[in-house]
């Protein structure tokens, strides 16, 4: 049985001129393995390594280029680093290709040496959506390794929008919790820390829910993962973050104003508007205001613009000139989820221009229903949390008509099918 040199040298020719920049000869061992079993030669791998030395002046510029220098060397060393100390398994995890990666590790490749930037090859295969090569890389991954770089392969599958990987890595036991390191989060100018807020960012609905499924916490980072669905407006991605707990009730900390900050996504858009309230969001916040039936004095401050960062009243965003024209379907759509509220003298001049005035006025002067009242009042007793939980619910010594209107279910527009909130 004999492998001619012949060959090796025809091969690597056209493994450098078809690859170039992505050169590696662990990937040709496949194709000298198929044409040595053809021939009924030999297949051993030490004999293809030790005749693995491609014609220099071709290949090393191409090799050292990407700095995968020890490739340029007879016997392919599986334990080199480039200059980034990026190892050859980490390059072959970003290629995918399972047979080099279980080649090298055979040759006795480290599946736990970082580059420089914390990146383990586990990582790279897990952004990059190889699924064979992460079921590869998974047993032989320090959890350890993991934990000192940094960051988890769960957030380079959510962030690579790739859920196959994101289910492999959950069934193989690690963390959907897990935060990223501060050194990791300051190249991030949101701050994110969790992976879910990566699955989010992307409206990536699969792996959402198979991270809200394995117990992500859904109110881990500066920037609410809520806050970002409301911003995209998508409907089903809101829906399954309130139903896993999303604080309705979150305060941005950018110009904060006095009302929770999630309702400012929501103004145009009753379907949203809806959901929120649905879920607990503090609707009596928005009819806080200091002056009462009293002139509202404009905020000037000495060396400082109009945006002045200050506790801003709801009455002072809905009755901005190109809000003003909301502000009745706004108000009116929340009197359903208050007791007797007093409105301000600013509001009130806006809404008495608008159509629902007369519908307003009405609610605003009469006494609410008991009915009404007593929904309010099991509301507040229960809770934001065990209201979004089905499981509760389902204990409650109530009938089901009870509960669904406990639940604001006639008022459940995106259950009903209504998908186009828009005023």
């Amino acid at each position: 049985m004999e492998v001619t040199t012949s060959f090796l040298y025809d091969m690597n020719r056209e493994c450098t001129q078809n690859a170039l920049l992505s050169f590696y000869p662990f990937q040709c061992y496949s194709v000298f393995k198929a044409h040595s079993t053809e021939r009924s030669s030999t297949t051993d791998p030490k004999l293809f390594f030790s005749f693995f030395q491609p014609p220099a002046p071709l290949t090393t510029p191409a090799l050292k280029s990407r700095g995968h220098v020890a490739c340029t060397y007879t016997g392919a060393n599986a334990l080199g680093q480039a200059s980034d100390s990026s190892s050859i398994l980490l390059e072959a995890a970003s290629g995918g290709n399972p047979d080099s990666i279980a080649l090298l590790l055979e040759y006795g490749a480290d599946a736990n040496i970082p580059k420089n930037s914390g990146h383990l090859p586990i990582h790279v295969a897990a952004d990059r959506g190889h699924l064979l090569a992460l079921k590869i890389l998974v047993p032989v991954t320090d959890f350890v390794a993991i934990k000192q770089s940094g960051i988890s392969p769960v957030h380079c599958a959510a962030a690579g929008a790739h859920p196959e990987c994101l289910e492999l890595l959950i069934q193989a036991g690690f963390d959907v919790n897990f935060m990223l390191d501060q050194r990791v989060r300051k190249h991030y100018d949101d701050q994110r820390k969790s992976a879910l807020y990566f699955a989010v960012s992307n409206g990536d609905l699969p792996s959402v829910k198979l991270l809200l499924s394995a117990g992500a916490l859904p109110n881990q980072d500066p920037v609410n993962c809520l806050q970002i669905a409301l911003r995209m407006g998508n409907y089903e991605l809101i829906s399954l973050l309130l139903r896993h707990g999303a604080n309705v009730n979150y305060f941005c900390r950018v110009n904060p104003l006095h009302f929770p900050s999630a309702l400012q996504y929501t103004l145009k858009d009753e379907v949203m508007l809806r959901m929120l309230l649905n879920y607990g969001y503090d609707t009596e916040r928005c009819f806080d205001c200091p002056h009462g039936d009293k002139v509202h004095l404009f905020y000037t401050f000495e060396g400082w613009t109009s945006t002045v960062i200050k506790d801003t009243m709801f009455c002072e965003v809905i009755t901005l000139s190109w809000l003003q024209h909301l502000s009745g379907k706004v108000v009116r759509v929340m009197l359903d989820y208050v007791d007797q509220v007093q409105i301000c003298s600013k509001l009130k001049a806006v809404l008495q221009k608008q159509a629902l005035w007369s519908e307003i006025h009405n609610i605003l002067t009469n006494p609410r229903s008991l009915k009404h009242l007593c929904r309010l009042k099991i509301r507040k007793c229960m809770g934001r949390l065990h209201l979004r939980c089905p499981v509760f619910m389902s204990f409650l010594p109530l009938p089901n008509r009870l509960k669904a209107y406990i639940l604001y279910k006639e008022y459940d527009l995106y259950g009903q099918g209504t998908f186009t909130g828009t005023w």
